[in-house]
């Protein structure tokens, strides 16, 4: 099968090593001449280019450009394909992007794997990243069947575990374990850099270890990522954000009122509750 990805950073290299490697043909485009030729000489497409029109004989397109210019890039694509051909995306935010493509090209179907790293680029692309990681589709009423069935089979092929869910429902659930932890994450780095003794910060730098890298991770990643996830999820993460500042502040009324025995009952809920959202 030819496969065309559009945006060719990690998860587009990704997709096409992995594509690659099922026997697909995979073309690619980017804004840059540079990035196409980096592709090419890794291994994670057969071709690449600037123009769109490389991807005018795809059968499946993937869409893995910055959430914000999804539907734009969409826009200007579909001049060069025929009406068969499969559109589907990476994007972490759904329910914007399904409403604005699917009227305009029939033949497409929301997508979003769960999957990724902090580092960006098609440098940073790697084989196998979306195996046994949750692959979430959202197709809607007036998906074509064969629409849904071309990408799971794709999908599957990547080894990835799949989820149908509707658009809004998969915003309001990424909203809790992927798009608030950023914001937490990134308030904790801002907390640290708020010590204003230069040898406590500098002490704290020294100290910090597993705990704060791993709590750190996701507030420190990509700018530009973490500013989409809000702008194009917007209430969800508000709600979620108002729901996390509820329980920091239970969290602060039972440590001033030193109530420790409430403190530790809540804290073997989250031990207990924990392995239900990671294994």
């Amino acid at each position: 099968m030819k496969i065309g990805i559009l945006g060719l950073g990690l998860i587009g290299g990704c997709l096409g090593f992995d594509l690659r490697s099922q026997g697909h043909h995979v073309l690619g485009v980017s804004h840059r001449e540079t990035t196409c030729q980096k592709a090419v000489d890794l291994g994670s497409v057969d071709q690449a280019s600037v123009e769109l029109s490389l991807l005018a004989n795809a059968e499946v397109v993937f869409i893995c450009t910055p959430i914000g210019l999804i539907f734009p890039q969409v826009e200007q694509l579909i001049s060069h394909l025929p009406e068969t051909t499969i559109i589907t995306d990476v994007g972490s935010v759904k329910t914007p992007i399904v409403e604005a493509i699917s009227p305009i090209w029939p033949n497409f179907i929301g997508g979003h794997p769960m999957a990724g790293k902090t580092v960006v680029g098609i440098e940073a692309a790697q084989r196998n990243l979306f195996v046994n990681r949750p692959y979430v589709l959202t197709p809607v009423a007036t998906t074509p069947d064969r629409a849904v069935i071309v990408v799971e089979e794709i999908v599957r092929s990547l080894g990835s575990i799949i989820y149908h869910c509707s658009p809004q429902q998969h915003d309001r659930a990424v909203s809790w374990i992927s798009h608030l932890p950023v914001m937490v994450s990134a308030s904790l780095i801002a907390a640290c850099l708020s010590e204003t003794d230069p040898e406590i910060a500098q002490l704290a730098q020294k100290f910090a270890s597993s705990g704060f890298r791993d709590t750190s991770r996701v507030g420190g990643g990509n700018p530009e990522l973490g500013v989409m996830m809000a702008q194009f999820n917007r209430q969800a993460l508000l709600t979620s954000l108002y729901q996390y500042r509820h329980n920091l502040d239970e969290f602060i009324q039972i440590i001033e009122a030193e109530k420790w025995p409430l403190l530790e009952e809540k804290l073997k809920l989250n031990q207990q509750a924990r392995p239900n959202f990671v294994e």
